[in-house]
């Protein structure tokens, strides 16, 4: 496995819509294992294609440790609820935001076999669908935020963090 490099905030990669996976192939296994290294190394919960570069509809989520969600071509089918809180991104390194996302969501996709399955996820892993499954059509967290936090603000909240 390899670690990837991941794309910043000015990289106009990320802003762009991702195609579907059309076969699963040995590239399409390694990449969804490198995406994992990396997203683990870089201490976060979800990495999606295009922030390493790769304009696929290709997803890795891990919101508890070991079980690990791999997602290719993954659809929003189902959402209820409400539920906001702080959001940051491995591409926005240093920012944090106050975005409203549904509580319940429910999500289509291929594993890494090729077959179809259905995820459930409230809380977290809800906030982790749709922050990842936006990066694939080139929304980034800020572009749906309440609000931004300031420096201070950001400060404060990394202090109360430790």
């Amino acid at each position: 496995m390899a670690k990837l490099k991941i794309l910043k905030n000015s990289d106009p990669t990320l802003r762009k819509k991702c195609r579907k996976v059309d076969e699963i192939t040995k590239r399409t296994l390694t990449l969804l294992d490198d995406m994992l290294e990396t997203m683990r190394h870089a201490n976060g919960v979800g990495l999606a294609g295009p922030q390493v570069g790769v304009l696929r509809r290709i997803v890795v989520i891990e919101v508890e440790p070991d079980e690990v969600l791999e997602l290719i071509n993954p659809e929003i089918i189902e959402q209820s609820g409400s539920q906001t809180g702080y959001e940051g991104c491995l591409s926005l390194p240093g920012r944090t935001g106050i975005v409203t996302r549904p509580d319940y969501v429910k999500v289509k996709a291929l594993d890494r076999s090729g077959t179809e399955r259905v995820y459930e996820g409230t809380g977290l892993l809800a906030r982790c669908f749709c922050h990842e499954i936006g990066h694939l059509d080139g929304i980034l967290y800020p572009d749906v935020a309440d609000r931004m936090l300031t420096d201070e603000e950001y400060e404060e909240y990394m202090e109360s963090d430790d």
